[in-house]
């Protein structure tokens, strides 16, 4: 196909054909002012797209690129001109990006030109995502040029794996209750014939013998209970409770599990809903959750446990995967232990799962914690990173509850629209929705991925009015650190924090900062919109 030219000259003067069939002769003076005109529209058209745009020259050099492309990749637009693409790539196309562009320029073979395919992306911070890349070619003035249509296939690839989880863990559910169901037939076969048979036995040696086997095989039983908890087939027994009341009915006992070098605390709402539950399944999900919290720090801390009324709408239901709309009871349980590495996170509700030496765990404990609450029509999270702790919530269905009602989004008050909030946060599936989030309610956003780039931002003299932060982030400094910095430096900057955890750990170690303020995660709309409002206006 031969190739398409737009630096052909124009004629000094063009006939035109009219709607009527008679020729009218047009000036040069027309003719610039009609490109003018189709300037403006391509270039508003470039600036408006939500994907990025990019234009190289023959040989890879940029000269072109729309505000989208400056907001995926992070730079500033002026960055990009007159730099050879292959900044934006990770290795090993990096380096072999021009080799691509001679290679076609000596064969012609088309390996991504007019085809289109997913590849990788590097913004500015070094971190990399997965971007679906559209290449077509054009020639102007005798020259070739080349534009790139790049989409973020970040989103996309992370509702993927969020599926691929819940799928696993499905099919895990599936094969693990099939197998609990055979076991116990095995069971009750080796039970029944031991009991016969311990019957008939006539020398106390015998009978210990079959007693040993008996005990061994109830210990399987109880294995086959946890296992089909997990499956989401467990037998249950609901009822109408307040979990209020387990927190407190177990206090005493779980103070003296704990021992004298961890504090046991409980933070419960008043007013809290009812929930309709097997209240035997609570007991054990508490129980379990506290002796890991007591695993997890051996050389003594903090454990909290909390209640909570929580309504989800939409975008919350998104966050917490697997949990639809409506309002729920959450019971926290949050210590200041190791906390766990993402690795181990992803996997700590899979059966068997364990970090725990040979024989002192069955890995099975969070993996029915999972399953009860799933079974109950509700969900289970984790919140942990390495040396600050973990935070395991429990979401169970709020009972006799009317339909949910999405709260309404109050409008930002006029003075606040167009006010620049700084984001702070490390992860970019979270970053990308709080941007999202903060410029449909009017305000401005800049990014930043931790607390060193966000210093950076703010030595530089941008113009803020405030910094909107995760607490606990990567790079060796938190949120609180990053907000005590700023009191210090930038005093009349307001911060606020925003975090996963138990909200009584979070607030009991903000208390060194007094203006301080918190947004548990995960949050509504309405609730941002009025964090953010408070936190602009305080009082």
């Amino acid at each position: 196909m031969p190739r398409r030219s737009f630096g052909r000259t124009r004629k000094p003067v063009s006939l035109r054909e009219t709607t009527t069939g008679s020729n009218e002769v047009t000036s040069p003076l027309s003719d610039q002012v009609d490109l003018i005109g189709q300037a403006r529209k391509l270039r508003a058209m470039l600036e408006s797209a939500v994907d990025a745009i990019i234009t190289i020259d023959g040989k890879g050099i940029i000269t072109t690129v729309n505000p989208a492309a400056a907001r995926l990749f992070g730079y500033p637009q002026e960055a990009f001109l007159g730099k050879n693409v292959h900044f934006l790539m990770p290795e090993p196309y990096h380096s072999a990006h021009d080799g691509y562009i001679a290679n076609y320029h000596s064969t012609g073979a088309r390996k991504i030109i007019g085809i289109g395919r997913e590849v990788t992306g590097r913004r500015q911070d070094g971190s990399t995502f997965p971007m679906h890349l559209a290449v077509s070619e054009f020639e102007m003035d005798g020259r070739v040029h080349f534009t790139g249509i790049i989409h973020d296939l970040s989103s996309q690839k992370s509702a993927e794996q969020a599926l691929r989880h819940a799928n696993k863990m499905e099919a895990m559910g599936q094969l693990t209750g099939g197998i609990a169901h055979d076991f116990n037939n095995l069971l009750t076969v080796i039970i029944g014939n031991l009991e016969m048979l311990e019957a008939k036995l006539t020398t106390t040696g015998q009978r210990e013998l079959a007693t040993e086997a008996l005990e061994a095989a109830d210990l399987g039983a109880r294995l086959t209970v946890r296992l089909l908890a997990f499956a989401r087939r467990s037998h249950l027994e609901p009822e109408v409770v307040n979990l209020n009341d387990f927190v407190l009915g177990l206090t005493d006992m779980l103070h003296r599990t704990m021992g004298s070098t961890i504090s046991l605390s409980n933070a419960l709402t008043p007013r809290l809903w009812s929930t309709r539950i097997d209240p035997s399944q609570v007991e054990s999900a508490l129980v379990n959750l506290s002796v890991n919290a007591r695993d997890a720090m051996p050389e003594g801390g903090r454990l909290i446990i909390e209640t909570s009324n929580v309504s989800i709408d939409g975008p919350m239901s998104e966050d917490i995967e697997g949990l639809a709309p409506g309002d729920y009871v959450r019971l926290s349980v949050a210590d200041t232990g190791q906390g766990m590495p993402p690795e181990v996170r992803e996997r700590a509700f899979e059966p068997f799962f364990t970090t725990k030496e040979t024989g002192r765990g069955t890995g099975l404990g969070l993996s029915m914690i999972y399953g009860f609450a799933k079974q109950s029509g509700g969900h289970a999270t984790i919140y942990s990173e390495p040396g600050r702790g973990t935070t395991v919530n429990i979401y169970l269905p709020r009972h006799g509850s009317a339909e949910p009602q999405v709260d309404a989004i109050d409008d930002v008050e006029p003075a606040l629209v167009g006010k620049t909030i700084l984001v702070v946060e490390d992860d970019p599936r979270v970053r990308r929705l709080t941007v999202n989030r903060l410029e449909a309610l009017g305000y401005a956003t800049l990014v930043a991925a931790d607390a060193h780039e966000a210093l950076a931002i703010l030595s530089s003299g941008a113009a803020l009015d405030l910094i909107f932060t995760d607490l606990m982030m990567p790079g060796g400094l938190s949120g609180y650190e990053l907000a005590h910095r700023v009191a210090t430096q930038w005093p009349a900057l307001p911060v606020l924090l925003t975090s996963g955890y138990a909200d009584e750990l979070v607030r009991r170690d903000a208390d060194a900062i007094s203006h301080l303020k918190v947004l548990s995660k995960p949050y509504r709309q309405a609730e941002l919109a009025k964090a953010i409002a408070d936190a602009l206006q305080p009082e």
